[in-house]
């Protein structure tokens, strides 16, 4: 742990009393693999069932039974490391991780310790503005979640639901590359991006479907590796960022009062901003690792790793890479447009054949603008693709301009319907007209003769007389001929 770093960016570093520090962050992300049965057993994932409805005797370790795996989840793995670049072992053994929690009827947690089904690969982070940050990945192994103890159900006792014993987990392995909240924040979100194209984990945060233990430590610039502290179970991406913060400011007081930061397991208050101790940091050793005596070596045969590197879709690096190829939109607008795999199949069916330009920016601002707004996600919006493709048409054609455009939309939003009848049936048409637009011209200048002198004398305020004659018009009137009459007319 004692490598040397880069030169920080001073953007990065984070000023105490006594001078600047770097943030050390290295992330282990626990994502539920997408299976329909558990690792060991046949038992439902399926979430949210009746507390221990989803329980083998295999779960609840009773004795005599053996653990089968499951071999989707091996798949699953498997697709999960070829989708970060990383080696695929052929050969993974499983281990029995020793320790009591009431959770963990078996008395340990069969993982893999000593040989991972995936070992080192990266994951390339936008940050934005053109940076980017390559995130190593250390491993990504194969594991059991374990059940939930509930603790306010009853004054005297706590409850133990064991539906999600042995539920497949996937713990992902980052090496410290990151320097920053922000950094740590971009890496989840962009390696959740991943796993939800791949299909091998939905990321889903508020299910405990994906959950982050984050590892921090301070330094100062160019120093060998502080000690760490590891936050455990972080749900969410915006408390990734706190817990971060938080805990690099606890840490620079205690070192700059001089004291030293003891190796230990947190937990992440978001109610109180802060962290509090949980626990010493547990090394391998106090878990007592040893090769599980039930499952034999995991054998993967190379043939089958091809056949899952072939089938696997395109990812968003690779997609993002095209649309700004393909499409000429922005590096911006193509990493939006494709941080869902969903809103990425969306877009490419409006911008088909289209202005794909016009077609990014209606999706972008005026489509993903509305359902954020409204909490929806991309495969509920009332508008589909043809109707927003229709809509992009009218404009391009010039059958209705900007501002009627917006008002489209809303209909269709609100009452769906084909945009072209509804155009027609509702007189939104365009005014092209120039004799008509002319008429109204003439109407808004002679109503504001102090305007044309001061239009002529400072022609920038012809936007004025533009907005008048647009609002006079309905928004109907063509921009551009509005535009033009008006400079002829006001001689700018």
């Amino acid at each position: 742990m004692n490598a040397p770093s880069k030169t920080p960016a001073s953007s990065k570093l984070i000023a105490g009393a006594t001078g600047d520090w770097e943030l050390v962050i290295g992330l282990e992300i626990h994502a539920q693999v997408t299976s329909e049965a558990k690792l060991f057993s046949g038992s439902s994932t399926a979430f949210g069932a009746s507390p221990n409805s989803h329980v083998s005797l295999v779960d609840a370790a009773m004795p005599g039974m053996l653990p089968v795996l499951n071999h989707e989840c091996v798949r699953q793995a498997i697709r999960t490391g070829l989708g970060v670049n990383a080696r695929i072992n052929l050969q993974s053994t499983f281990d029995r991780k020793n320790y009591f929690y009431p959770d963990l009827p078996q008395g340990y947690q069969i993982s893999q310790f000593k040989s991972p089904i995936v070992g080192e690969g990266e994951v390339v982070v936008d940050l934005g503005e053109g940076e980017s940050v390559t995130v190593g990945i250390e491993r990504i192994h194969l594991e059991q979640d374990a059940g939930k103890s509930i603790h306010d159900q009853d004054p005297k006792s706590s409850f133990v639901d064991l539906n999600r014993s042995g539920v497949a987990l996937m713990e992902i392995v980052s090496k410290p590359d990151l320097r920053s909240s922000d950094e740590a924040k971009a890496y989840v979100q962009k390696l959740r991006t991943i796993l939800r194209y791949i299909g091998s984990c939905d990321g889903d945060m508020e299910k405990g479907n994906l959950r982050a233990d984050v590892n921090v430590s301070v330094r100062r610039p160019g120093d060998p590796f502080g000690t760490r502290c590891e936050i455990k179970n972080v749900n969410s991406i915006r408390f990734i960022g706190q817990a971060i913060e938080v805990e690099a400011r606890r840490q620079i007081e205690i070192l700059e009062d001089g004291g030293s930061i003891d190796q230990e397991t947190r937990l992440f208050d978001p109610g109180k901003g802060e962290t509090r101790a949980m626990r010493s940091k547990e090394e391998a050793h106090d878990y007592r690792y040893f090769p599980d005596p039930d499952l034999l070596p995991l054998v993967v045969e190379q043939a089958e790793v091809d056949a899952l590197k072939a089938a696997l879709p395109e990812l968003p690096d690779e997609k993002k890479a095209r649309f700004i190829r393909d499409y000429g939109v922005t590096a911006y607008d193509a990493m939006v447009l494709t941080l869902e795999r969903e809103s990425a199949d969306f877009f490419e069916a409006v911008a088909k054949g289209r202005d794909a330009k016009l077609a990014a920016n209606w999706v972008i601002n005026e489509l993903f603008g509305r359902l954020n707004k409204q909490g929806v996600g991309i495969e509920d919006s009332p508008l589909s693709a043809d109707q927003l493709g229709g809509l992009v048409d009218l404009v391009t054609e010039g059958v209705i301009s900007g501002k009627i455009a917006k008002d489209l939309f809303e209909i269709l939003w609100s009452e769906g319907g084909d945009p072209r009848a509804l155009v027609e049936s509702r007189g939104l048409r365009q005014v092209t007209d120039t004799g008509a637009i002319e008429k109204v011209v003439d109407e808004v200048i002679a109503a504001n003769p102090d305007k044309v002198e001061q239009a002529r004398a400072k022609p920038t305020l012809i936007g004025w007389f533009v907005g008048q004659v647009m609002k006079a018009s309905g928004g109907k009137a063509n921009p551009q001929a509005v535009n033009d009459i008006l400079k002829a007319k006001l001689g700018i």
